[in-house]
């Protein structure tokens, strides 16, 4: 048993362990030459994020998934190469709107080079990505567009916030959906589609890439309250900082609206109020840290994740489908 891919995923196959192995360091290589560029600075600045690392997830989705057909086809690793490659640009482009000073342990761009040039390097990750994905033949191009179309409304449906009498809470987990969801989707069904699996297993493995991937986003809400830097890569309450209604926000709005507790309103004022201090900050990450919205945030990232794990049954019993399900453990123990 050996561990490999990120969250220590335990791989049971010595065959299996290979393929994943030998397809992540080939993705590694693709990302660093799809990041190059005649301009030494583009260079830099595009390399910044692929030289800081990451959990690589997504690749590793393509890989496993892959194994459900040949995954030694040629164009499993370009696949990989053009999700990380497009989730790599949404964070350029989330660090400007979310004004973050770190990202995966290293200052961010725009705080290293400013704004205009971390919009600018995402811009260029995107065009990247479109390069290689047009060698992939249309049926790719019109799923990735499909998915970036949802990737980006997401994304504007959280700032605008839910219309006029929708529950925020099912709002956001739509929200979720879109932003996180639908690149984790399509990870897993190039992996399956690229590789020529049936059909069928490709619809499997889109669905259970849809629940893991809101799994995966819901603890990363739970780590920007309930981690440090250190574990998360980032600074903890960027979100709460930029005033960003996380889902265990929204739970403590609707605990403090159907209960009245004082304690509650007190904490919904200090997250309404200025947080651009650090003491201010930690006294809301320290009265969360401790809350029930919290735990049901816990609870919620627990559903998805299991519903992910339910979506894999009728595949056959392979090691690959052990690894997709040990993955639903992982983000579950990312969220405590």
């Amino acid at each position: 048993m050996t561990v490999v891919g990120p969250f220590g995923l335990s791989v049971r196959d010595q065959a299996l362990e290979t393929d994943v192995q030998t397809g992540l360091a080939a993705v590694e290589e693709g990302l660093l030459d799809a990041t190059k560029s005649e301009v030494p600075f583009i260079t830099e600045a595009a390399q910044h994020l692929v030289r800081a690392g990451g959990k690589r997830f997504r690749p590793l989705l393509v890989m496993l998934s892959s194994q459900f057909g040949d995954p030694y086809a040629p164009g499993v690793v370009p696949s990989a190469v053009v999700v990380e490659l497009t989730h790599l640009a949404t964070l350029y482009h989330d660090d400007v709107m979310d004004e973050a000073d770190v990202r995966r342990g290293v200052p961010s761009a725009n705080s290293r080079w400013g704004n205009s040039v971390a919009v600018l390097t995402g811009d260029f990750l995107f065009a990247r990505a479109s390069h290689i994905l047009a060698d992939l033949g249309p049926e790719a191009v019109r799923i990735q567009a499909e998915a970036f179309e949802r990737l980006v409304t997401g994304q504007i449906l959280e700032t605008a916030g839910p219309r006029d009498g929708r529950d925020p809470i099912e709002h956001y987990l739509d929200v979720m959906s879109g932003k996180t969801g639908s690149l984790v989707a399509v990870s897993c069904r190039f992996g399956a589609m690229i590789s020529g699996a049936d059909e069928s297993v490709v619809d499997i493995l889109t669905q259970y890439g849809e629940r893991l991937g809101t799994a995966f986003q819901l603890a990363d809400d739970v780590l920007d309250i309930a981690s440090d830097s250190h574990e998360s890569g980032k600074t903890p309450g960027t979100d709460l900082r930029e005033g960003i209604p996380t889902l265990p926000v929204l739970h403590l709005r609707a605990m403090a609206e159907a209960h009245g507790r004082p304690e509650d309103i007190e904490l919904c004022e200090l997250l309404d109020g200025d947080l651009s201090g650090d003491a201010e900050l930690n006294e809301v990450l320290r009265r969360l840290r401790v809350h029930p919205a919290l735990a049901q945030a816990r609870r919620d990232t627990v559903r998805y994740a299991e519903e992910a794990r339910a979506t894999l049954a009728p595949l056959p019993d392979c090691y690959a489908k052990s690894a997709l399900a040990e993955l639903c453990d992982a983000v579950v123990h990312r969220a405590g």
